[in-house]
């Protein structure tokens, strides 16, 4: 009998490298008549676009990167959760940056993702200051294109994730102007796992009792084996283990299902897009809630 095939989508960052480089998922599901096939995307942007060619099953990203996927009608489902991390996200100046505060980059040119965590991030912390996004010149950049940018002095700030954060941090010193904590009392946005609508239909109870429950096993075992999992996934990013350290001790993994008080963390991201005219239409991110 043939083999099905799980195409997985995953970033620079976040559990899913771990899972690849220890090889959970063949080990979980080749028994079952199901090959694995990874495929890397800059950011989650890109690997929402590819659930509308069936290009990808599932992935994860941020939490934006869902709901301008929503705005756009790409048919695919949350399948579950990661909780959001205070200091694994940032707003980057150079270290000589006259810049010290987010009221600071009014008028200034600031690189991120479009449709990234990148862009709550700076989309909330500028709310918190006073300003709006229209206050600053957004120059929306792929994170590689951004570090390129922002080495130069094309733009004044960049707003990036983890680990391209820690490996900015370590190549050039760059100073953190805020992160999620600045944003205290709220919740740090949540990671999602997503896939396409089609597949859990038809797959559901494969992602029930097999995807999501590695994925939470997955992520306690990398929560009490930080230095192992910084070894393990070192060579996949080509830097020094003790980088990769520094990014797992920013990190507490925790893959859980989905719940209304997700769902309704999820839609102040989605209002606050809308209200700044930044998505098309208004979504309801309950509805892509896959069993809610």
């Amino acid at each position: 009998m043939a083999k099905r095939t799980l195409r997985v989508g995953f970033q620079k960052g976040g559990l899913l490298p771990l899972v690849k480089v220890r090889g959970l998922l063949e080990q979980r599901l080749t028994p079952l008549g199901w090959q694995v096939v990874w495929l890397e995307f800059p950011a989650g942007p890109q690997l929402l676009e590819a659930f509308n060619v069936d290009a990808v099953d599932i992935g994860v990203t941020g939490a934006p990167p869902p709901i301008f996927a929503q705005a756009a009608r790409t048919d695919f489902v949350y399948i579950a959760a990661e909780p959001g991390q205070p200091h694994s996200e940032a707003i980057l100046v150079k270290p000589d940056s006259p810049l010290r505060g987010v009221a600071d980059l009014k008028g200034r040119r600031v690189g991120l993702q479009k449709g990234s965590s990148s862009h709550y991030l700076l989309l909330a912390s500028l709310a918190k200051a006073g300003l709006q996004l229209r206050d600053v010149q957004p120059i929306f950049l792929s994170p590689a294109d951004a570090r390129a940018a922002f080495e130069r002095g094309a733009i004044d700030a960049w707003v990036v994730w983890d680990p391209y954060l820690t490996f900015a941090q370590a190549a050039t010193q760059a100073r953190v102007l805020a992160d999620f904590s600045a944003l205290a009392p709220e919740t740090p946005p949540w990671s999602f796992y997503e896939a396409r609508r089609a597949f859990a239909t038809e797959h559901g109870a494969l992602l029930r009792e097999q995807v999501i429950p590695l994925l939470a096993e997955a992520g306690a075992w990398a929560n009490e084996h930080r230095e192992e999992s910084a070894k393990l996934v070192a060579p996949l990013f080509g830097v020094p283990e003790a980088q990769l350290l520094q990014l797992q001790k920013r990190l507490r993994y925790g893959a859980r299902p989905l719940t209304a008080a997700i769902a309704a963390d999820q839609q102040k991201i989605a209002d606050a897009f809308f209200a700044q005219k930044i998505i098309p239409a208004k979504v309801t991110v309950k509805d892509a809630f896959w069993g809610l």
